[in-house]
């Protein structure tokens, strides 16, 4: 019988280089607060969408995000995170970043460099990310988001915390993003 593929539930939790309940005592040690959701593994904004109980509207102020993992020629590894709807034209994003032409970072990649799989990318990676020399950047209207909803490391979580609170966990982590119109 062969091993199940890891994927990017709870269920393989434990493979990551950060767990799940190792960045809850991380937020909790810092006294951030944070609201945590449990639903079906999300592998796609189409997905999230269906999975929102409990959690502000976009109307409300809920930040939805999707995640890039992006790489560059110059072998530079980028995080970004947009409003889930949001286009981003990845060739303006590479001259405002100044970092040359961008492309997907591979699966193998994601999990070096950021410690998680396809599926639940999120700014919370970037706890393994900060040591790996990822850059972030981030959509400048999260900020405005009453709270930013992020996978844990795994899709099949989910956490809700205000934005002060997110940039306070990467301040912690010397992380300090770059922020996009």
């Amino acid at each position: 019988m062969t091993e199940p593929t890891a994927d990017a539930s709870s269920a393989f939790a434990d493979s990551l280089p950060v767990t799940p309940d190792q960045l809850s005592a991380r937020l909790d040690g810092l006294g951030l607060t944070y609201e945590r959701f449990s639903h079906p593994p999300l592998r796609t904004v189409a997905d999230a969408k269906l999975a929102r109980s409990g959690m502000l509207t976009p109307q409300q102020g809920g930040g939805h995000i999707k995640n890039l993992y992006l790489r560059c020629k110059r072998k530079k590894n980028y995080l970004i995170v947009l409003q889930e709807d949001r286009q981003l034209d990845l060739a303006w994003l590479a001259d405002h970043l100044e970092a040359g032409r961008f492309s997907f970072g591979s699966a193998e990649r994601l999990f070096e460099y950021l410690g998680v799989r396809p599926g639940a990318v999120t700014p919370f990676a970037m706890i393994t990310g900060a040591g790996r020399g990822v850059h972030l950047a981030m959509d400048s209207s999260l900020r405005a988001a009453k709270i930013i909803y992020m996978h844990p490391l795994v899709n099949d979580m989910t956490f809700g915390m205000a934005p002060d609170s997110l940039l306070a966990f990467l301040d912690d982590l010397d992380v300090q993003p770059s922020w996009i119109d």
